[in-house]
């Protein structure tokens, strides 16, 4: 599965709509209690023909929610709704009880500028983290790239504490790069995956990374630099060293240290990471550049095996995304 299966493309569908001329309006979840069906920052775009893609409450309330995209259409005003979710909607959706959740209807060309729409669907496709910022009772809103440093690492929307402000993260898809085709990658790999990552091996040796040991995985056949430069690394990337090859190793490094990249890890011993740690020193790395290394790769948890050291080391770049 590649990153963009992933990757909704409710605001790319809402600009489409509104640039052929068939309007559009695009529906988030601004706030929940209870058992809501869908999470805050969740979208729902209409077309003015009726067309919608995308869910706010998975099925419950979409209805109601387009009667009231088609009158922000007509008059170029966004609303905020707020639904009670019944026990029996909830129930009907997969849940054992119900919620109320609160919607920001805002039309494209309207209350949402088209130019504020188009920059954020050009941010989401360059994979650059961005926020929507806009005020749910002056409406209108604009994109930020920085000030919401807490909200981008936990990847969660929400309502600002003044109760007015409502800040939509977009972020780029997680993404896990594997250094080194070894049997604890073939064990990681699938893992990764299920927890929302697109994992891509990366190794020059062919015989260790392959479509017979990586079937439908992303596999680079370069020198590691010259790998990560093509594959490139943003703030949603963990890189995990596998080799402990030095040759290998060293100038993923390097390439990573100029990065943004939030997690990297690399296996091997303490007396290895410290023959690394003199390697890089000599290179004229610095001590703080050096301490973002994970090192020896994984949560000490006792692991025994390929498959143990890949939960260890999912389980600790899982808590270096939710928790630094």
């Amino acid at each position: 599965m590649t990153e963009d299966n992933r990757f909704d493309d409710i605001p790319e569908r809402a600009l489409a709509w509104h640039t052929a001329g068939r309007r559009a309006a695009l529906a988030t979840v601004v706030e929940t209690w209870g058992s809501a069906p869908r999470r805050v920052g969740s979208q729902l775009a209409i077309a003015g023909d009726g067309e919608m893609a995308g869910s706010v409450s998975g099925g419950c309330v979409e209805g109601a929610v387009i009667v009231e995209a088609m009158e922000a259409m007509e008059d170029g005003q966004s609303r905020v709704l707020e639904y009670g979710v019944s026990d029996g909607d909830a129930f009907a959706v997969g849940l054992a009880c119900g919620g109320t959740i609160r919607i920001l209807v805002e039309p494209v060309g309207g209350a949402l500028s088209a130019n504020v729409l188009t920059d954020l669907v050009a941010a989401r496709a360059a994979r650059t983290p961005v926020a929507y910022v806009t005020d749910l009772e002056q409406g209108g809103g604009h994109l930020a790239h920085e000030g919401f440093e807490q909200r981008f690492r936990m990847d969660r929307s929400g309502v600002e504490e003044d109760g007015s402000t409502f800040v939509a993260i977009h972020n780029p898809p997680l993404r896990m790069i594997l250094v080194g085709g070894v049997h604890i990658a073939q064990a990681l790999v699938p893992m990764a995956r299920i927890a929302g990552f697109d994992p891509i091996i990366l190794d020059p040796r062919e015989s260790f990374a392959n479509a017979a040991r990586f079937p439908d995985t992303r596999i680079v056949n370069e020198w590691p630099d010259e790998g990560l430069d093509l594959i490139g690394m943003h703030s949603r990337t963990a890189l995990v060293l596998l080799t402990h090859d030095p040759k290998l190793d060293d100038p993923a490094l390097l390439r990573a240290f100029e990065s943004p990249v939030f997690y990297i890890g690399a296996l091997g011993s303490t007396r290895t990471h410290a023959k690394r740690v003199d390697r890089l020193t000599a290179a004229g790395i610095t001590q703080d550049q050096i301490a973002r290394i994970d090192a020896p790769v994984g949560m000490d948890i006792g692991a025994s095996g390929p498959a143990e050291i890949a939960v260890s080391i999912l389980a600790q770049v899982i808590h270096s995304l939710r928790r630094g």
